[in-house]
């Protein structure tokens, strides 16, 4: 089957890790899931191509091999641009759902003293960029979130900037 005009390249990475140990299985699944993977199917994810999407999973397939499984990395085009929409779709609703979440934790630590304020704030930073790294198809969550995470900067200062209070 020929991939219809318009669709993109997708790497895919098609493994199987042994089920004993169990780490370098759960060491792998913790990778993909940073990454943001599209589940295909037992052993199938997918991810938009580009030279870092690539790589990774080109590492990830050497350390399932180095555990004593089998992989595989492809590139691939999906045969239909509905496809490929439902495929960008699903992982744009994931990432929602981790921006959504974010953006709640910023409304939440807003009532908190300001050392408290201080540190949910530098947690819920760090927390959108490693969502930022697999946010392929951003959704309108993302601004959401990065507003109230940088509200909470300004929340209960009365010049509107946070500032950490010094050690006594």
């Amino acid at each position: 089957m020929v991939a219809e005009a318009g669709t993109g390249a997708w790497v895919l990475l098609s493994y199987r890790v042994p089920r004993e140990p169990s780490a370098p299985r759960i060491a792998v699944w913790r990778k993909l899931k940073r990454l943001g993977v599209a589940q295909l199917g037992d052993g199938l994810v997918a991810l938009p191509t580009d030279a870092r999407t690539r790589e990774q999973l080109d590492w990830i397939a050497e350390e399932v091999i180095e555990a004593g499984g089998t992989a595989g990395v492809w590139i691939a085009h999906p045969a239909t641009r509905a496809q490929e929409r439902q495929l960008a779709a699903d992982m744009a609703a994931a990432r929602a759902a981790e921006y959504q979440a974010v953006r709640e934790q910023a409304v939440e630590a807003s009532g908190l003293s300001a050392p408290g304020r201080a540190a949910a704030l530098r947690r819920l930073r760090g927390e959108l960029r490693r969502i930022a790294r697999r946010d392929y198809f951003p959704p309108p969550e993302r601004a959401g979130a990065r507003v109230a995470v940088e509200a909470l900067a300004t929340a209960g200062s009365p010049d509107g900037e946070l500032k950490e209070e010094e050690p006594t």
